[in-house]
């Protein structure tokens, strides 16, 4: 319009203008005769990071490339609810209900089982005509739409089935059931019906590039396999919606969304879809459980807040923020609101919906955007060569097992930091929730990155205290897989350097590390999955040929029948050779 203000070009022109070469004499001048190229590092991902980056970043890139463009005014705030199995949801729908009268602008639900979840009460609690609701599930979907279209209510939101990232048995079947649901929901046009679940490998230790591949790979799947009679190509596109995780390496993160849009406009075109189609793609960010962790928990709620900057400004449609105790504590309020404030606090004190796209000509970003884009097309491709998913899924895994276990080892020697867990440590923290019974139950998350760490401090914990209150009874905590080189090399960090051996294997590729633990002494062991299995089932009175029984993590009995039991099954002794086992032990809990 005419009347309307042009705005006038930013500049700084009290500060003189300075070039790459000055600032690389800087840095060297700074460095004090340090090779600069010390600066740089090696990311996970395959690929160098610069110290700085100036201009010149810009005209590697063919000049800036075009911001991205917000397709809503801002973005939604999102709070998750997991409903159980053999649940029909109440609980988790009124404590939405009750999110929505305070500031939440929608609701997600992890369903157990999407058959059992009561829709007549989410109508009445939540009005699905108006309502932004999520529904995630493994299985269910054409059940739960014909509830919802029973209701005759025309609902926004998004369902998240997703077969191919959860590796469902029945593929083909559950994608006749996808196929049905979306051509039956066409008259519902803000529901987003075909769900990518990309958190999947965020919350399993996933690299950036990784996460980016494999999404554009799921994607590519349901792209070429949907598509029959009157569903199209398009169709399937706009129907898709994307959920990711987002982990506290905050510039990456944002690199990450910004890259995942690039290319889904470039997949898309590869299927004769306009590029516009993925500006519009739906993005629901949820804050990571991979980087949560049970010791000094409110460091939980420095990583969430990172996460979730990290997804507003990397363009996500919506967020979600996890509870910082959700591992070891039941849904609260206290936490919930927590949880709930955040994005709150993000848009309303931080104005962080007043920019279309931050990190548009950022140096650093549109290169790192650049870098993920090309490592991720990449991977895709790959994949692609070998037949797509599901028939990649073994190279999937394998990728995915391989980078996970590559954190576990940095956090292990301490290159990679969780703070409270494996540095900064509070030796005296006094737990609020029970370490054993925490131990026992089946929901506790172990494929965490800081879970061989924090498992080992509660079992040692558990340890000290049986020791001082001289209980007659024993334990034997199951650790985790490689957890015993973890400690190891945690264990020979705390030495001198003369002290440091050469690092070697800890014991048998395949076994399993676990803790036996009485009041006179703690030993730490490896063992088969089968003996593990085996002592599992005779300490808890299960027939041997039972095949649904699951060995929990924590087993206890009377001593007498405890060290008989691992001296019939087996289990060998973990040694750091000319320390005891409470040295260790010891030096690991800061005792030392």
């Amino acid at each position: 319009m005419a009347d309307t203000p042009r705005s006038a070009p930013v500049s700084f022109s009290e500060f003189e203008a300075v070039t790459t070469t000055q600032w690389q004499e800087r840095i060297r001048r700074d460095l004090k005769g340090q090779d600069p190229a010390t600066l740089s590092w090696l990311t996970p991902d395959g690929f160098t990071v610069e110290p700085f980056y100036h201009q010149e970043a810009l005209q590697a890139l063919g000049g800036a490339p075009t911001p991205l463009v917000r397709t809503a005014p801002t973005w939604r705030n999102v709070p998750t609810y997991s409903v159980p199995a053999h649940d029909r949801g109440h609980k988790a729908i009124d404590r939405a209900a009750e999110g929505l009268a305070r500031g939440a602008e929608g609701a997600h639900f992890l369903l157990s089982n999407a058959g059992t979840f009561d829709v007549h009460y989410l109508q009445q609690k939540l009005p699905l005509d108006g309502t932004y609701v999520g529904y995630s599930m493994r299985s269910g979907l054409g059940e739960l739409v014909k509830q919802l279209q029973e209701l005759q209510v025309t609902p926004r939101g998004f369902f998240v089935l997703d077969p191919i990232t959860c590796h469902t048995p029945d593929i083909p079947g559950q994608l006749t059931e996808l196929r049905s649901a979306l051509a039956a929901c066409q008259a519902w046009p803000e529901v987003h019906m075909v769900g990518i679940n990309s958190a999947y490998y965020a919350n399993r230790g996933a690299t950036v590039t990784q996460q980016i591949a494999f999404a554009l790979s799921t994607a590519a799947t349901y792209l070429s396999e949907l598509p029959k009679e009157a569903l199209t190509a398009e169709t399937v596109a706009r129907a898709l919606h994307l959920h990711v995780g987002v982990n506290p390496n905050y510039f990456f993160e944002i690199a990450k969304l910004r890259a995942l849009r690039r290319l889904f406009a470039t997949l898309l075109q590869a299927y004769g879809v306009a590029a516009e189609v993925a500006q519009q793609l739906p993005i629901l960010a949820s804050t990571s459980s991979w980087s949560q962790t049970t010791l000094d928990p409110h460091t939980n709620l420095l990583r969430v807040t990172t996460e979730a900057m990290s997804a507003v400004l990397g363009g996500a449609t919506a967020v979600s923020v996890g509870q910082f105790d959700s591992l070891f504590h039941e849904p609260n309020e206290f936490s919930e609101r927590l949880a709930r404030n955040l994005p709150i606090l993000l848009r309303e004190e931080a104005y962080l919906d007043r920019v279309q796209d931050p990190a548009a000509g950022s140096y650093y970003l549109e290169t790192l955007t650049d870098q993920l884009a090309h490592q991720a097309w990449t991977l895709f491709q790959k994949i692609e060569a070998q037949g797509g998913l599901p028939g990649a899924t073994g190279l999937v895994l394998q990728e995915l097992h391989a980078s996970a276990q590559a954190q576990f080892r940095r956090i292990a020697n301490g290159e990679q930091v969780v703070v409270g867990t494996n540095k900064f440590q509070n030796p005296n923290e006094q737990f609020d929730y029970n370490p054993k019974r925490l131990l026992r139950s089946r929901e506790f998350d172990s494929t965490r990155a800081a879970y061989p760490t924090e498992v080992l401090r509660l079992a040692t914990a558990m340890h000290f205290d049986r020791r001082e209150r001289k209980k007659k009874r024993s334990a034997v905590v199951l650790l985790g897989a490689h957890t015993n080189q973890h400690i190891l090399e945690s264990f020979l960090l705390t030495l001198p350097e003369t002290e440091r051996p050469e690092l070697r294997n800890a014991h048998p590729e395949g076994t399993l590390s676990l803790l036996f633990s009485s009041a006179e002494e703690a030993i730490l062991m490896y063992a088969t999955p089968e003996q593990y299995g085996r002592l599992a089932r005779a300490i808890n009175h299960i027939p041997i040929d039972e095949p649904d029984f699951i060995p929990p993590a924590l087993l206890t009995a009377d001593l007498p029948t405890m060290q008989e039991a691992i001296r019939v099954f087996g289990f060998q002794e973990f040694t750091v050779q000319g320390y005891s086992t409470e040295d260790v032990l010891a030096r690991l809990q800061g005792k030392k």
